[in-house]
């Protein structure tokens, strides 16, 4: 276990058995994120394990806020990667499975120029790491080199590591399930 894991973020994570549903554990990372203290200290560690970039791509929604943040600390860019239907067109998009049905993530095709882009992508947690997936797809797809597909959370057992690696994409992650048990 890591110092990290050992923090005030990992404490500050609430675990909520049967949530959604029965037999899953939900990790809330809201409580976390408003203690200053804590949001702090991810940042940190955020800084200090993920490569430079001139973007940070964040996932909605959760890691908007972690993308957000981290580019402010860093002084770069930020692009917010929506669900569809969220943003005005034109848009690029990207349609992946989830575990029952399909969904579809955005970005604007005006008004941000994406070629030669050095982009590092963040979200809150990697499960299936399907929609990691398709967000780098995305961003290559607009011309971007994604240098690293980061998140605060990472679930193992679901095996998201080995797909995202296996497309290529450096993966980094502060926290495994087993550091908040």
């Amino acid at each position: 276990m890591t110092e990290f894991a050992k923090g005030r973020f990992a404490r500050a994570i609430r675990k909520i058995p049967d949530y959604p549903s029965p037999g899953i554990l939900f990790y809330d990372l809201i409580p976390a994120l408003a203690d200053g203290e804590a949001l702090h200290e991810v940042l940190v560690a955020l800084d200090e394990s993920t490569p430079k970039a001139g973007i940070i791509a964040g996932v909605e929604a959760r890691g908007f806020l972690f993308a957000a943040a981290l580019a402010a600390r860093r002084g770069c860019g930020v692009l917010a990667i929506r669900k569809a239907g969220k943003l005005p067109p034109p848009v690029a998009g990207e349609d992946y499975a989830l575990e029952y049905g399909e969904a579809r993530i955005e970005i604007p095709v005006d008004g941000v120029d994406l070629a030669g882009q050095d982009v590092l992508l963040l979200d809150d947690l990697l499960a299936t790491g399907g929609t990691l997936a398709a967000a780098a797809v995305l961003l290559a797809g607009r011309g971007a080199r994604v240098l690293s597909a980061a998140s605060v959370v990472e679930l193992p057992a679901l095996g998201g590591r080995a797909k995202l690696t296996a497309e290529g994409l450096d993966v980094v992650t502060l926290l495994s399930d087993d550091d908040l048990r």
